[in-house]
């Protein structure tokens, strides 16, 4: 009996032990995408999750409502795989309701060292996500350059302004939950070119529930339809998608390039103190402009987090691989 008791045991904290890991990833994910130029789908697949997170979300589908006019819930459970997406989705909400006010606060005070971790975090990706591509010939490096140009492309684009209109705030939910679980697009980054990220991000942090029920609704409408797309072109084209993908995280870099000037509306440069951090917070920033690095103490601090980033990443896809 004992032994018998030994082994249920050691299934229950295999189980406790697997759900903490799926959490712990959803995290991974949330804060992700709340930071504008990383993707929470670029954590999913270096992760090990990707593919069954788009297998749950595309299962949401006709069979998925017959069953629950049936009300046979352990069938749907079962069919759309609830229970995994279910903790993943709950380590994503804990970690955007939690991330938000942290990364404003490291946004408005230490720019260039917060981009500085982002950018050894996405250099990393690069390397850990190009390396699942099995076989290379000239159309998986067309894929991988059409990728590259086409982050980089939306880089340059201008942000719109701000709109709290009902109807675009569901647009945007629906365009950037899209892009959140897209590896190298940046749902954040698509909210800043639609002008709403800061709405957004204030909206999470004041609890704004009109504001986060449009986007919700948007996310309920966007996530299993663009699901079933990603997860075709995955099955069918799997080393040209993840080309595609790794051009996608490549060109984000252009995003999270620490150093940068910034301009308002009217083309005026912003002053910034040392850490890039605007001396006038209340500006509303509309452009930038990459710029190189003088080289002094705080450069090679600067590298040093970066350096942690890529170890972040390293780490917890080494974690993953064990899992």
């Amino acid at each position: 009996m004992f032994p018998f008791m030994e082994i249920e045991n050691k299934k229950q904290m295999s189980l406790i032990n697997n759900k903490v890991s799926i959490f712990l990833k959803g995290f991974a994910m949330g804060t992700a995408n709340v930071i504008p130029g990383v993707s929470g789908g670029t954590i999913a697949l270096i992760t090990g999750i990707f593919e069954r997170l788009i297998d749950s979300l595309k299962s949401f589908n006709v069979q998925a409502f017959r069953l629950l006019l049936k009300r046979d819930f352990k069938a749907f459970a079962t069919h759309t795989d609830l229970q995994f997406l279910a903790v993943v989705m709950l380590g994503v909400v804990a970690s955007i309701f939690s991330v938000a006010k942290l990364l404003s606060f490291l946004f408005e005070n230490f720019p260039v060292f917060i981009w500085s971790y982002f950018f050894g975090l996405i250099i990393a990706s690069i390397w850990l996500v190009g390396k699942t591509i099995t076989k290379y010939n000239a159309s998986v490096i067309a894929f991988l350059i059409l990728g590259a140009a086409i982050a980089v492309s939306i880089t340059i684009l201008s942000p719109a302004r701000e709109n709290d209109s009902f109807i675009y705030l569901v647009i945007c939910g629906v365009v950037a939950v899209c892009s959140m679980i897209l590896p190298g697009i940046s749902g954040s980054f698509v909210l800043v070119l639609m002008g709403n990220y800061e709405l957004v991000l204030r909206s999470i942090t004041e609890l704004n529930v009109v504001n986060l029920s449009a986007i919700a609704i948007g996310c309920a409408i966007g996530l299993p339809a663009f699901s079933h797309l990603l997860s075709w072109l995955y099955k069918k084209f799997k080393n040209a998608t993840i080309a595609l993908l790794t051009g996608f995280i490549l060109g984000s870099l252009a995003v999270i390039w620490p150093w940068k000037h910034s301009f308002d509306s009217a083309g005026q440069l912003l002053e910034t103190n040392k850490f890039g951090a605007l001396l006038t917070p209340d500006v509303k920033v509309f452009s930038y402009e990459r710029i190189l690095p003088v080289i002094d103490g705080q450069f090679f601090f600067a590298i040093a987090i970066a350096i942690a980033g890529f170890l972040s990443i390293y780490l917890l896809e080494k974690k993953a691989g064990n899992a």
